[in-house]
């Protein structure tokens, strides 16, 4: 630096002494500093992780452990940071996971049944304790509870039971210990069938002992509805790891796969109101200052199967869409892309999106679950059998 310092002030020297010299003095061979900021960008980590059959999902858990679910062996599969094997534990039909704050795995499957003579394979949830004695992981794993659909908010059965899925869990966490690791489902099916209980349609509330609660009604300036949610598939709640900063409360967001929902990633929140509590749409509004787009944008999204939130700081968004083959990342109001540095000068935020189809490392077939833990990015690549992980450039030492 004091070498270019020298430099410099001689240079502006010599520009200054032409006539002195008699000709001035070409400076090209000067390297000027340049002053610019790097371009903002996702890049691939590589290697991507793969050895998968058909992977649907994964959760970095409260214990700092990454879970992928595949789908193609019913497993769920430990992996640490660097992509080794921690473990893996079978579940029936499994395609989702999620950890609660106990380290317990709540995960998405099926179970088959015989009922009234008739075989059916119906949506169930599972809880997997992972500490046997002293030990603990997948290796030690026990499936300690069951919930099977319908059987928890009713006795009966009907055939359209049987047609209702789950899409994805996500976790509360509350200073109340009696609150504290609640869990919402996402519920597909019919929206007549079971109507007076949700109805199939629905996102769905149970305790941290696995009793079903209640499914969400949303209250909006045209009233109080008991079927708000249209084909939801993918939902993330404000408690993301680490376990420190876990943010409390009921807030969440989720994706929609319902053809005719122009919109189809939402936020709901839970409003005190003078007559009590109501869940109420949050509105991401347009900045066309900052960013070209919004998450609330009519049209953006045509699959969006799963989403999910930055536990740092940033409380940045990922939605993966599965038909256009690509990764949305947003603001924690919406907006999106990443702000500039504030040296930079710049004012618009800088789009990392990023997507296409193929089998590139910056490319995906099929992508349907996202995670993020310590500034890493990682996209369950179904299509493609691999999880690929990516790292802001702003992130990079």
């Amino acid at each position: 630096m004091k070498r270019k310092l020298i430099l410099i002030a001689v240079a502006a020297a010599l520009s200054g002494c032409e006539d002195y010299f008699g000709s001035k003095t070409d400076l090209d061979f000067i390297e000027v500093p340049n002053y610019g900021i790097r371009e903002i960008a996702y890049v691939p980590i590589q290697p991507a992780f793969t050895g998968f059959v058909h992977p649907t999902d994964i959760c970095v858990g409260f214990d700092e452990l990454l879970y992928v679910v595949d789908a193609g062996t019913e497993e769920i599969i430990c992996l640490n940071e660097s992509g080794a094997e921690q473990g893996r534990f079978t579940v029936p039909g499994v395609k989702s996971v999620r950890q609660d704050r106990r380290l317990d795995l709540i995960a998405i499957g099926t179970h088959d049944s015989t009922i009234n003579g008739v075989a059916y394979t119906l949506p169930a949830i599972y809880r997997i304790k992972q500490t046997s004695g002293n030990d603990y992981g997948l290796d030690h794993a026990r499936i300690s509870n069951k919930i099977v659909h319908p059987f928890y908010f009713k006795s009966t059965f009907s055939t359209g039971d049987a047609n209702a899925e789950f899409g994805q869990i996500g976790i509360l966490a509350s200073a109340n210990p009696s609150l504290n690791n609640r869990f919402y489902v996402t519920r597909r099916g019919s929206i007549s069938n079971n109507a007076n209980q949700g109805p199939d349609q629905a996102v769905v509330l149970f305790d941290a002992q696995d009793q079903y609660l209640s499914p969400v009604s949303v209250t909006t300036a045209a009233g109080l509805f008991t079927n708000y949610f249209k084909q939801p598939q993918g939902l993330v709640s404000f408690a993301q790891p680490p376990q420190f900063t876990a943010r409390a409360g009921d807030d969440f967001w989720f994706t929609s796969l319902d053809e005719n929902q122009e919109i189809r990633v939402q936020q709901i929140n839970l409003v005190e109101t003078p007559f009590g509590a109501d869940f109420k749409p949050g509105v991401a509004l347009p900045n066309p200052d900052r960013a070209d787009r919004w998450i609330g944008q009519p049209g953006l999204f045509e699959r969006p199967m799963g989403m999910t939130m930055a536990g740092d700081q940033t409380r940045y968004l990922f939605v993966v869409d599965e038909a256009k083959d690509s990764l949305f990342q947003f603001t924690a109001n919406g907006l999106e892309g990443i702000p500039p540095p504030p040296a930079s000068g710049a004012t618009r935020f800088a789009k990392v999106s990023f997507g296409g189809t193929g089998t590139g490392p910056m490319q995906f077939n099929g992508p349907v679950a996202v995670g993020y833990w310590r500034s890493i990015l990682y996209v369950v690549d179904a299509g493609n059998g691999r999880v690929s992980r990516f790292k802001n450039t702003l992130d990079f030492d």
